[in-house]
């Protein structure tokens, strides 16, 4: 029974590790850039690994499928909020999280509507690619310093604006797709009540 939960127990383990992330992000120094880019580098692999045992395993959960997404969101809003809070020259500009957390409420909020009419829209090859590109922006934004000649707040500014354009495309791409399905097939997609 255990085994069968185990992909959630890593989910909830990655909302877990958001206080530690916040915490270390409270200090602006050095030591505390490389402790929080780990803690997000474990989070996004515990990512990477539950979905590979719900697929591997076939051991999928109506939880887990809820969960996992919001677990996503969750430590990537939770680092980019406090990117903004900390004293770092050069910061990450305001508006551009702004934009990229609210393009994921409404995202989430859409797909909300969309289950409530009986529609499951999965994520496509876009999203994928934005949250590839969001997960090495922030990666590079909380290491922040230069590391082995590379300067990471460059190299994470690079990756969050590919991200952004990817993420605002996909955005009005899901908008659209969800709503075209909503106005072509309403009576067809909707559940019955149990």
């Amino acid at each position: 029974m255990l085994l069968r939960q185990l992909p959630n127990l890593i989910t909830v383990f990655r909302i877990a590790l958001i206080p530690v992330l916040v915490w270390f992000l409270y200090d602006p120094g050095r030591g505390a850039a490389i402790a929080a880019a780990l803690t997000f580098h474990l989070a996004c692999w515990s990512d990477l690994l539950d979905g590979y045992l719900a697929r591997r395993w076939d051991i999928s959960t109506t939880f887990g499928k809820l969960l996992d997404p919001v677990a996503d969101k969750m430590i990537v809003a939770a680092a980019l909020i406090m990117l903004l809070t900390i004293h770092r020259e050069p910061a990450v500009p305001g508006w551009i999280v702004v934009v990229i957390i609210g393009r994921e409420l409404a995202v989430t909020g859409l797909r909300a509507v969309a289950l409530s009419h009986g529609v499951i829209v999965a994520a496509d090859e876009l999203g994928k690619y934005k949250t590839g590109f969001q997960m090495l922006a922030v990666q590079g934004l909380l290491l922040h310093y230069d590391f082995l000649g590379i300067d990471f707040h460059v190299a994470g500014m690079y990756f969050l604006w590919i991200s952004l354009v990817i993420g605002i495309w996909s955005g009005i791409d899901y908008f659209i797709r969800v709503i075209h399905i909503l106005r072509e097939h309403p009576g067809a997609l909707r559940v019955p009540p149990p």
